[in-house]
């Protein structure tokens, strides 16, 4: 529907939509369904629909007021209900989030500094038992700060898998579909899953983990560059080109792909995560890779 609302629509696009609300029924309901949203938004003016539409999901706005503006969430229940549980709604029901390629810096009212990456958003659930950050997507860097109250409150940072308890410590935190990896710069962290919270699991300074909701697996060393994203850099050390366009991905509007072919070549240096053009550009320099463009947002590394 976005490519058809972009006014470059071919014949062949047409043609390949009609084919695909054939095939089987539930694309016909799926399209309905955004059909409804379409209706919704006519009374918008069309720029403003066809931008929304093309804002990538995690962030597309960022505060309540904006988005039941925009979208009309309050007159239409079923609207709201139906967005639950996806990413645009964390972004749009929480305390602080992010748009694609932006990352912001947060002080909580402890004094702790969060940094928020791309797509990335958070709740915040401050009370007289505990300090909480939730993690609704993306990424965060945390650098906490002495509790100002004279109860001392633990530090936790809740994913969906589990919790992770600071002990005066910077470090990690990032939500995958699947699991949570924490990477410790300073301090130390306990990690507790969701399902066997009194089993507490230490990490300490320069050490990494992943965890489900099940289980914790350490992982290798945590690097200080790891945090570079906060400073709007992508620092590769010998990665997979595959790792790396995925990394960049996430920091670009639109589809950005690896070819297969080239997905196990290694690339080192330093790269922008402001300018993502950029950063292609000089992959292309460093590496027998090229980069094609079939529009802005459809981009492919493929080999020379």
């Amino acid at each position: 529907m976005a490519r058809l609302w972009s006014g470059e629509a071919s014949a062949a696009d047409q043609a390949a939509c009609a084919a695909w609300r054939a095939a089987h029924p539930d694309h016909e309901r799926a399209w309905n369904r955004l059909q409804a949203v379409e209706d919704k938004l006519m009374s918008v003016p069309r720029e403003i629909a066809q931008h929304a539409l093309r804002e990538p999901a995690a962030a597309a706005y960022v505060t309540r007021r904006r988005a039941l503006r925009l979208l009309g969430l309050g007159a239409t229940a079923g609207a709201a209900w139906s967005m639950r549980g996806t990413q645009a709604w964390d972004s749009i029901a929480s305390d602080h989030s992010t748009r694609t390629g932006e990352t912001r810096d947060v002080t909580l009212p402890d004094g702790t500094h969060v940094v928020l990456a791309s797509a990335s958003a958070i709740d915040l659930r401050f009370d007289s038992h505990e300090r909480l950050v939730i993690v609704r997507a993306g990424e965060i860097l945390v650098g906490t700060a002495p509790d100002p109250m004279a109860v001392q409150r633990p530090f936790r940072v809740q994913t969906r898998d589990g919790t992770v308890q600071a002990l005066g410590t910077r470090f990690l935190v990032r939500q995958h579909p699947d699991f949570t990896r924490v990477g410790v710069l300073e301090g130390a962290v306990e990690l507790r899953t969701r399902n066997h919270l009194h089993d507490a699991v230490r990490i300490g300074a320069g050490k990494g983990a992943a965890f489900s909701q099940e289980r914790i697996e350490q992982s290798g060393p945590v690097q200080a560059s790891a945090a570079a994203w906060s400073g709007g850099l992508l620092v590769a050390e010998d990665m997979r080109v595959a790792d790396f366009v995925a990394e960049l991905a996430r920091y670009r509007p639109g589809l950005l792909r690896c070819d297969p072919d080239i997905a196990g070549m290694r690339v080192t240096g330093v790269f922008s995560l402001r300018d993502t053009d950029r950063a292609l550009r000089n992959l292309a320099l460093a590496l027998p890779v090229a980069v094609s463009y079939r529009t802005r947002y459809w981009v492919t590394v493929r080999a020379r």
